[in-house]
């Protein structure tokens, strides 16, 4: 097997190739144009956006160019695979915002340099498209049978497709198209949900272009325990770090099941395999692991300072040591702590609960702390006795949220 694919099965990034024989042989020959799509229906990328992107940086490593086009077309329609439920519209100008927005978070974890990697957008063969020519030229090469063949049509079926939804297939397949057009791209990756799309594609290329063209997918990746990965207490884990703080983003990792640590590892950071395997392997430290794991993530995505200051927060709250300026920090009135703050009106100040309710709950089941210590009345104050010489304290909701709280 060509090495840029050994690469990817080995780090657990191979999930189907429509012909992995013919694909390596042509790797072989020389450098392969490929491209993933992602369409912008949100401000950010999560991380579980970003699976296909660190294949990409592998098979760019390996000499092979990679294109990510952004959606602002297809987002106008929305991509029905994965989903139960219609995707809700947005404007036009919000999807051409959100794929700026998106092109610079690649950019910085990719660096597009217009040779090995570049980014496209759909939006400039899409947007003028002339619809009675289109399905002339496009649509005519489509069979609703075997559209709705595959999965992510027939999941649908019982809840309801959308017209517009179904033709999210078409758009997509002459995506691969116009980029095999523009560029020679031979090969689309992406999420193993995006199967049916990718084969279609081929398939259109086949009968229009007569050439032969590839496409591989990847694993959804899932925890341990059947969740999909990336989900927090807050939602998706997101790149943007006023949506998700670096802080949160480095605690995901530094808190995941001992049993994905070699899995994510291998996918989530570019460590060699070896080390990926001494690092996850029986008898090491696995809370070391996990630490090196957040750090790296935290470091490709936020950049190097970020990791350390997160790091050095984690510290602080775990490890009795560290920087706790790094942790999470509220700034609240001294004027509350003199008058004795109330314990559920703090925690919600402070983040640690969206309501008194949860906060009250937090309580009564011994989950919240306050400097080190378990608060057991809800109805008792806080008061300024109990912060630090610095005007400091630190609270704590269960074994892993914290937050360091300043009075001014």
């Amino acid at each position: 097997m060509n090495p840029a694919l050994e690469t990817i099965k080995e780090r657990g990034f191979l999930q189907q190739c429509t012909d992995l024989e013919g694909l390596s042989k042509l790797m072989d020959e020389g450098p392969v144009t490929f491209y993933i799509g992602c369409d912008p229906t949100g401000p950010s990328l999560h991380i579980g956006h970003m699976v296909p992107f660190f294949a990409l940086r592998h098979l760019r490593d390996a000499g092979h160019v990679g294109i990510a086009l952004l959606g602002s077309g297809t987002a106008r329609i929305g991509d029905p695979s994965g989903k139960t439920e219609t995707r809700k519209m947005i404007s036009y100008e919000a999807i051409d915002a959100n794929a700026e927005l998106f092109r610079k978070q690649l950019d910085r974890f990719v660096g597009f340099d217009g040779k090995t990697s570049f980014s496209a957008n759909n939006k400039d063969w899409l947007a003028d498209l002339n619809y009675i020519d289109f399905l002339r030229d496009i649509g005519s090469h489509f069979s609703v049978n075997r559209m709705l063949s595959f999965e992510a049509y027939k999941a649908r079926m019982e809840t309801g497709l959308s017209f517009v939804e179904f033709n999210y297939q078409l758009l997509q397949s002459y995506d691969f198209l116009e980029l095999y057009r523009r560029h020679g791209c031979r090969l689309q990756i992406g999420g193993d949900d995006q199967w049916g799309n990718i084969v279609a594609g081929m398939e259109l290329i086949r009968r229009i272009e007569g050439a032969e063209v590839f496409g591989l997918t990847f694993p959804l990746v899932m925890t341990h325990d059947g969740k999909k990965m990336g989900k927090t207490e807050k939602g998706a884990l997101f790149l943007d770090p006023a949506m998700t703080t670096p802080y949160d983003f480095f605690q995901y990792w530094r808190n995941v099941s001992d049993a994905d640590v070699l899995k994510f590892l291998l996918m989530f950071t570019f460590l060699p395999t070896a080390e990926c395997r001494t690092l996850a392997s029986p008898g090491a430290d696995i809370n070391a692991a996990k630490e090196r794991l957040g750090w790296e993530v935290t470091a490709l995505i936020h950049g190097k300072d970020e990791a350390d200051r997160a790091l050095a927060g984690a510290k602080a709250a775990f490890g009795g040591g560290g920087d706790r300026s790094s942790m999470p920090t509220a700034e609240l009135p001294r004027t509350r702590f003199d008058a004795g703050y109330p314990v559920l009106d703090l925690f919600v100040d402070a983040g640690l609960a969206q309501t008194k309710s949860e906060a009250r709950r937090l309580v009564q089941q011994g989950g919240a702390f306050v400097a080190d210590a378990a608060w057991k009345d809800e109805k008792a104050p806080v008061g300024a006795g109990l912060l630090g010489a610095d005007g400091e304290l630190v609270l704590r909701a269960g074994k892993k949220r914290y937050c360091r709280v300043v009075a001014k």
